[in-house]
């Protein structure tokens, strides 16, 4: 289910018990339940249907020779690569490697790994709709 069904229901649950006859509640219920899956479908074949467009534009991309067309993700890539390099490995060795030279460093840059995270990880696949397209059983190609 979609998390954001998946909230839904049990509001839309307790909303559908103020219906005082109960085989109007249900018939209401299965009707909203209904509702769920035929939305949830829908929504899996437009994710599906933006991968696959998706994919055709990476590969203009990739087969272009213009640097600042075929380019750019490589570029982001190792911006975000060499950045998260400094931030995670290189400034804790440089930082200690200066004070136990007796010259401690202040000042160095510090970059935004939140922000830069969301668009690495973006760029890599790896945000929630693969996790969702998994636990729907959505075969990747």
């Amino acid at each position: 289910m979609i998390p954001l069904l998946s909230i839904l229901n049990p509001i839309i649950g307790k909303v559908l018990d103020f219906i005082p006859n109960p085989v109007e509640r249900e018939k209401a219920k299965l009707e909203f339940e209904l509702k769920v899956q035929e939305n949830e479908t829908e929504i899996l074949k437009l994710f599906m249907q933006s991968d696959t467009v998706q994919a055709e534009i990476n590969k203009a991309e990739a087969t272009n020779n213009n640097i600042f067309v075929s380019g750019w993700r490589p570029f982001i890539g190792w911006v975000c690569g060499s950045a998260f390099a400094w931030a995670f490995f290189l400034e804790p060795i440089v930082l200690f490697g200066f004070s136990a030279a007796g010259h401690p460093l202040t000042g160095l840059p510090k970059f935004d790994l939140i922000t830069m995270s969301s668009v690495l990880l973006g760029m890599l696949g790896l945000g929630g709709m693969r996790t969702f397209e998994k636990f729907k059983g959505v075969a990747s190609k």
